[in-house]
């Protein structure tokens, strides 16, 4: 599932379509030379995905900055060097079943998408989780199944999940979210109470429980939702 650029171009058809080919070329020589993110098919599905489809209008001359830029309703999309080192984290490949909780405007699960994954998202703000769609629809990608919930319990209806990756900070590993995952599935989530005490962690089930690795410090908006206020 791939989005094009413009097909057929006037003069400033042509300017617009180099200049964004540009900033894309400009991005992937970022997030490369920053030597963490190593997945061909990781880097390849972060070239192919057209990220002005999922910035606001006011923002598309940013859109292929690598560095995260509002979304309104005090979210954010993410850095692109993020993305890709979360999605590394994954481990997935073709035809696996991810669970993103925290669509935002959609841009990680197009992301998931090109990856070959099967997509479910749930994201706990409506206009959030509308725009999305809108904004997936117009990128060509059709097939990305969406939810309006309280992401910290998950979707049971379609677990169990290869993967499952949250974009927000959860004040702690959500736990709802692990029997959700299949036997060697992995949960990709930053963990902290503020920004400034934020790591994100990879928890891989295992037949014996879980593991968990630390993979360094991140910054996100934190998770929201009633769901995360329970007892562990």
């Amino acid at each position: 599932m791939t989005s094009c650029d413009l097909q057929v171009f006037d003069h400033d058809g042509y300017q617009v379509f180099w200049k964004r080919r540009r900033g894309r070329e400009k991005l992937m020589a970022e997030i490369r030379r920053a030597g963490i993110v190593h997945s061909e098919p990781v880097l390849e599905a972060i070239e192919r995905v057209e990220r002005r489809h999922f910035v606001r209008p006011d923002d598309e001359r940013e859109a292929y900055d690598n560095a995260p830029l509002s979304i309104g309703r005090g979210q954010t999309i993410s850095q692109p060097l993020v993305v890709a080192l979360m999605s590394e984290a994954l481990a997935i490949g073709s035809g696996d079943r991810v669970l993103e909780i925290g669509t935002g405007s959609g841009y990680q699960a197009a992301v998931l998408a090109e990856m070959g994954a099967r997509v479910f998202s749930v994201e706990i703000i409506p206009q959030l989780s509308a725009w999305a769609a809108t904004n997936l629809r117009n990128a060509g990608y059709r097939g990305i199944e969406l939810d309006t919930a309280d992401g910290y319990l998950g979707w049971e209806e379609h677990a169990p999940y290869d993967a499952i990756i949250v974009t927000a900070a959860a004040s702690r590993i959500p736990r709802p979210l692990i029997p959700q995952l299949r036997v060697g599935g992995r949960l990709v989530v930053p963990v902290g109470s503020n920004a400034w005490d934020q790591t994100l962690w990879v928890v891989e089930r295992t037949e014996e429980g879980e593991t968990s690795t630390n993979l360094g410090p991140v910054r996100f908006v934190p998770l929201t939702g009633d769901g995360q206020q329970a007892p562990s």
